[in-house]
């Protein structure tokens, strides 16, 4: 029987030890967004019946890759696990090379499905398909990634954005059917057809995240 749990002692570690270097991040990869994405793997976790411990490291260490480029952060992450030798305190070398494959594979522009069902816990828990999320991790983004820009070219960045990842051409794969995200998507979608809505919507998150 897994626990429902991740053990005590690897939390504790994880909090001192891993978690505070999201706060170097910006704020669409911040800690309040891996503590959402540990909360989602967990929740999945037991849902499946998966190792509660290896989906809560994989979690917490999934964005680490961060502190890189970001085009290759699934790759850095992945290495940055596989090479915290505090890990082998709770885990087998098979088992850390699931997990960096995992970390590896979550990226929503992967172009091959997750190798594990790991890697599809993680990449499932990194999607939140509430709108209202969405919409503000990618002006977040917008704004700490392209300051250059003006109002109306965050506003241009922002819909390119949405049609490329979630529309249904988009590249975002959904991996568990138990996962709430399928309805979220197709919410999202919807929204994304009507403009004037998503302009205003984009108006209010923009101004509340510039202070304008």
């Amino acid at each position: 029987m897994l626990n429902k749990i991740a053990s005590l002692d690897l939390v504790d570690f994880v909090e001192k030890n891993i978690l505070p270097e999201y706060q170097n991040f910006d704020k669409a990869h911040s800690t309040a967004h891996v503590t959402r994405v540990i909360r989602n793997s967990l929740n999945l976790a037991n849902a499946i019946g998966a190792d509660i411990n290896m989906a809560y490291v994989v979690a917490a260490y999934h964005d680490l890759g961060m502190s890189g480029p970001r085009a290759v952060h699934h790759i850095t992450g992945g290495k940055i696990l596989a090479n915290d030798a505090r890990l082998k305190r709770w885990f087998s070398t098979e088992q850390l090379k699931i997990m960096r494959e995992a970390i590896e594979d979550h990226r929503a522009s992967a172009a091959h499905a997750p190798r594990s069902i790991y890697g599809r816990i993680v990449a499932e828990a990194d999607r939140d398909l509430d709108p209202d999320e969405v919409f503000r991790r990618c002006i977040q983004f917008g704004l700490a990634n392209y300051p250059q820009l003006d109002k109306e070219s965050q506003w241009k960045r922002f819909l390119e954005h949405l049609n490329n990842k979630y529309s249904v051409n988009g590249y975002i794969k959904l991996w568990i059917p138990q996962s709430d995200n399928a309805r979220k998507l197709r919410e999202l979608r919807e929204m994304m057809t009507n403009h004037e809505t998503l302009r205003r919507v984009f108006d209010k998150i923009y101004d509340e995240e510039t202070g304008e």
